[in-house]
């Protein structure tokens, strides 16, 4: 049988991070699903990753006699998968530029540099990677519609309260002990996802392409623009728009957040705010860990970007483009740089080092509230990124 394995490309991680840093590639959420989840529902399989040595004690691989290695970075279709499934040993498929996928036995010893010796098949078809941050709020519009099918085919709708108002001939689907009332579902532009046993109080505004992850909650009068997804155990409040939450993060109260990825458990104070377009419209651009610098994203519109545990206090204001890592806790008045490492402490007045045992205490009560625990596998990932980004934090 066929062993199938998301691979992560160093270069192609790294320019991920800080998103990355906590997880491999193919965790990273976009639409409804992970980019691992897509994979294996489209293919009716269990996938494995190979990824940074840090991370492999949570995330390994298993190797079989026979194995596909995957480029992680692709986002899967039906029609990728079928050329995908075709490959035989010793066979590469690739574009111009970028391998896609290839069938090879012994794993252990593989190297790219010896693509030389595989035979290439050519995919010409449409096909998308996922090599930066803003590209995830970029793709994540179609990628709820792609999502969306594939979660609701053969499956009926639970009904819908007699309270809302649906506008737009797209389809809207309620998942099982879901709540909604008083909302207004306008699906002109796109599908509409609710999910298990989430919550959308009175007054929210919603516009598809649009997804509420299982257990989540819109507080009351939410806003949400085209192309948003709020992750699973998420509880969101204010105004969103075209911004990707992955899971287990608040926004709770009014603020706005456009064209940005929020990590898994952070946290945004009341009134927090971020801006998504700079005042001369010229293109934005964004820190890239992988130059060490800060690159043009090639777009008008961009957001903020925050790494899994990070927290902001009431009234942050977040500018064009901000990049935030693993564990931060920012506050204080006045713009902070937009660039703010890994566990750092402070704000615009000035940051010092977030401790980690500091750090790890509010995980683990930030974490209990929902009767979950910081494993010591995750103790330890932290600690490698609380190394490994001290030269940023001076």
């Amino acid at each position: 049988m066929l062993n199938y394995i998301l691979n992560d490309i160093p270069e192609n991680w790294i320019n991920l991070l800080p998103l990355t840093y906590t997880r491999p590639i193919s965790d990273l959420r976009i639409g409804i699903l992970t980019l691992k989840e897509k994979w294996e529902l489209l293919m009716d399989i269990k996938c494995s990753v190979i990824t940074e040595d840090y991370l492999s004690d949570k995330y390994n691989a298993e190797f079989g006699d026979e194995n596909i290695l995957i480029n992680s970075a692709v986002i899967p279709t039906k029609s990728l998968i079928e050329q995908v499934q075709k490959l035989k040993r010793g066979q590469l498929l690739k574009t111009e530029n970028e391998w896609i996928a290839i069938y090879t036995k012994d794993i252990a010893s593989f190297s790219q540099d010896e693509f030389g010796d595989y035979e290439a098949i050519m995919y010409s078809s449409s096909i998308d990677f996922i090599h930066y941050p803003w590209q995830i709020f970029q793709n994540n519009g179609e990628q709820i519609k792609a999502d969306y099918s594939l979660l609701t085919q053969g499956k009926k709708s639970a009904d819908l309260s007699q309270t809302n108002t649906i506008i737009g001939d797209q389809p809207v689907f309620i998942e099982g002990g879901a709540q909604v009332e008083c909302t207004v579902l306008n699906a002109s532009q796109g599908p509409i996802y609710i999910g298990h046993d989430a919550i959308v109080m009175e007054g929210s505004l919603i516009q598809g392409p649009f997804a509420l992850g299982d257990h989540s909650t819109l507080k009351m009068g939410t806003k949400v623009y085209p192309g948003t997804t709020i992750g699973p155990h998420c509880k969101v409040g204010g105004e969103i728009n075209n911004s990707v939450f992955w899971g287990y993060s608040n926004k709770a109260h009014d603020g706005f957040i456009g064209n940005s990825v929020i990590g898994e458990w952070c946290n945004l104070g009341a009134g927090s705010n971020n801006s998504n377009l700079k005042n001369n419209y010229e293109q934005v651009k964004i820190w890239n860990y992988g130059s060490k610098s800060f690159v043009d994203s090639g777009s008008q519109f961009c957001g903020l970007f925050m790494g899994d545990h990070s927290k902001c206090g009431i009234n942050s204001m977040f500018n064009t483009g901000t990049v935030v890592g693993v564990s931060a806790n920012i506050f204080g008045a006045g713009f902070p740089r937009t660039f703010i490492p890994s566990f750092t402490w402070g704000g615009a007045s000035g940051v010092t080092t977030y401790l980690k045992d500091k750090a790890f205490r509010t995980m683990d009560l930030v974490m209990q509230r929902r009767n979950l625990k910081l494993t010591d596998k995750d103790k330890k990932i932290l600690s490698h990124i609380f190394e490994k980004t001290n030269d940023f934090r001076h």
